[in-house]
């Protein structure tokens, strides 16, 4: 729960700066509370959109890893071929004639094949038909059919990108798909900075309004002091020095505030020049505490960062077996089987298939290459190593950013209690110095130092209550855990397809 005093200094804040009788009550305004602005970015923001496309590439490289492991079927053809040429012709008895040959070919292929994951190999199941026709000559059309041909080819000790596709691929994704969720958790650390700046912007521009209207009635009343000989040419002096350094300060914070409202829009993409005014999240505010250890094991479990550990030491894994199974021994194997037929008429091209059979069984032994596998081995050994010790520095500094987060987050709520307090005593500080200056019992010089100090405590508190919610929404980024909630950050992806 919140302390009281933080409970009276915001519902004093809140008074002060937007019941004044400073709006008119006619006046189209647009009021936008932290989470609104937040909603609005995480939405149509230039990172919202820019997070949600490098999601979609790493579903989309996803898939294509997946479709790699999917049947697929073609059809090959050629409709015609034309060839109409002077070749060198091989007689009955051997000798060679140049003679000229005019012909048009005409083939068509359907075929099925398959990638083998657990095997690295190809098996395939193909048709064809293929047409020739001579144009010169009463050589008749020539038919070949192949009704049926079945395959099989596989290299027996080589690298399977397939198997190593198949467990690594999944792991990015699921990277991916945290990393998003991270990035929509960063646009809010975004937004609220932006959001925090203008607020700023917003209670400076009413601070030295206010301060204006002061120093305008004090260098009045001073006027008429001085004539009646009550207080002296530098007193007088200096409530004039103050009136005319508060319209310089509010013509600066009326630019500022400008600016700085042009960035937040900017970024949240909103067109209407609609006057915004915006709401300082202070009911929000949860005083709450966060064990390390479960933030700890929220993070290892749900952070992209920690779940990219293990895929790192896969990766280097894979890229030890790449380097034992290239250039060393291999062996591939074809096998194929099918039935063909050839004809010249396109009836009788599939009468009576004849079978046919091809088996091919090729080895590749190194004899020598001067070490060359080896150090490339012993070079993949050696990155794996480097990557396994830089995995557990990272694994031991991860855990202790967590550790820390978590800890200048509850000390962040001390700060901010503290803070809420110093802006209550400062106002109140204030406000009787100047009702004492009013009835002539405190100098400028004590006044301006009242009114100094009041400024800066309400901004202190407005930075305090800034540094609050950004520790939170990284803490949220961290562990991709809701602790006001009491749940697990997600989103439904598919919408996102």
């Amino acid at each position: 729960m919140i302390h009281k005093v933080c409970i009276f200094t915001f519902t004093a804040l809140l008074t002060l700066l937007f019941f004044r009788g400073n709006l008119n009550a006619q006046e189209l305004r647009k009021q936008l509370t932290l989470n609104d602005v937040i909603a609005i970015a995480q939405k149509q923001s230039p990172d919202a959109l820019s997070a949600k496309n490098r999601f979609l590439k790493s579903f989309w490289e996803m898939r294509t890893s997946e479709a790699m492991l999917l049947p697929k079927l073609e059809l090959n053809g050629t409709i015609p071929s034309y060839n109409r040429s002077i070749e060198k012709i091989i007689q009955d008895d051997g000798s060679e004639v140049f003679r000229e040959r005019s012909q048009s070919l005409a083939n068509a292929d359907l075929s099925l094949s398959k990638n083998l994951g657990w095997t690295g190999g190809e098996i395939y199941v193909r048709t064809g038909l293929q047409r020739i026709d001579y144009l010169t000559g009463s050589t008749p059309s020539a038919w070949l059919s192949t009704p049926l041909v079945v395959g099989y080819s596989q290299n027996i000790f080589g690298f399977n990108p397939y198997k190593w596709s198949k467990t690594i691929d999944p792991m990015l994704y699921n990277e991916a798909k945290r990393r998003y969720l991270e990035e929509v958790e960063q646009i809010a650390i975004n937004t609220t900075n932006l959001f925090f700046n203008l607020l700023i912007s917003q209670i400076q521009k009413e601070i030295a309004r206010q301060n204006t209207a002061y120093y305008d009635t004090l260098y009045k009343i001073g006027l008429g002091r001085f004539n009646l000989g009550r207080i002296g040419e530098n007193e007088l002096l200096q409530l004039e020095l103050g009136y005319l350094q508060a319209q310089a300060s509010y013509e600066t914070s009326a630019l500022e505030f400008e600016d700085r409202m042009f960035k937040l829009k900017s970024y949240l993409r909103l067109q209407d020049d609609i006057p915004t005014e915006l709401i300082p999240p202070v009911e929000e505010v949860k005083f709450f505490e966060i064990p390390p250890d479960f933030a700890i094991e929220l993070a290892n479990e749900n952070n992209s960062e920690a779940l990219a550990f293990d895929r790192r030491l896969l990766e280097s894994d894979r890229e030890v077996n790449r380097a034992r199974t290239t250039d060393r021994f291999v062996a591939n194997i074809f096998a194929q089987y099918g039935l063909t037929q050839s004809a010249s008429s396109l009836e009788d091209v599939y009468h009576q298939p004849q079978d046919q059979q091809l088996m091919v069984l090729g080895i590749q032994i190194p004899i020598l290459d001067w070490g060359l596998a080896k150090g490339r081995i012993k070079v993949a050994e050696s990155d794996r190593e480097i990557v396994r010790t830089a995995v557990e520095q990272a694994r031991i500094d991860f855990d202790q950013s967590v550790f820390l987060q978590v800890m200048d987050f509850k000390m962040q709520q001390r700060r901010l209690e503290i803070s809420a307090k110093s802006d209550t005593v400062a106002q109140k500080s204030y406000e009787i110095s100047r009702q004492r200056y009013l009835i002539d019992k405190v100098s400028i010089t004590d006044l301006t130092t009242a009114q100094i100090n009041s400024d800066n405590s309400r901004i202190s508190f407005i930075r305090s209550l800034q540094n609050y919610w950004i520790n939170y929404f990284q803490i949220r980024k961290l562990t991709m855990y809701d602790f006001l909630g009491n749940k697990e950050i997600s989103i439904d992806f598919d919408l996102l397809k």
